[in-house]
């Protein structure tokens, strides 16, 4: 632990460094916190290597493709999940009636 600041020009240094160290805590607590930008960097990352295996495996149009869809589906997620989830309904009321009968 520091000692006491002897006079007031060392207060008012010592409360200056311990204003920028809490600044910069905070700042990086707030990046920490910041969940959805930190997502979607992680999501822009992952896309970005699915797009190049598909660009090396298949061809440079299908990932441009690839890339399209997944900003449809990043604008638009909603209805793309809400399909999605009627889908698997669907999916699941008919397995359940074939195995029903």
């Amino acid at each position: 632990m520091t000692d006491f600041p002897k006079n007031a020009e060392e207060a008012r240094a010592d409360r200056d460094v311990t204003r920028e160290e809490l600044t910069e805590t905070l700042d990086a607590l707030g990046k920490k916190m910041d969940v959805k930008t930190r997502v979607n960097d992680n999501l822009d990352a992952k896309v970005d290597q699915a797009s190049a295996k598909i660009s090396d495996t298949v061809s440079e149009p299908a990932a441009e493709k690839f890339r399209q869809a997944t900003e449809i589906v990043r604008a638009n997620p909603v209805p793309i999940f809400a399909g999605v989830l009627a889908l698997l309904v669907t999916i699941r009321l008919i397995l359940r009636k074939r195995s029903s009968s």
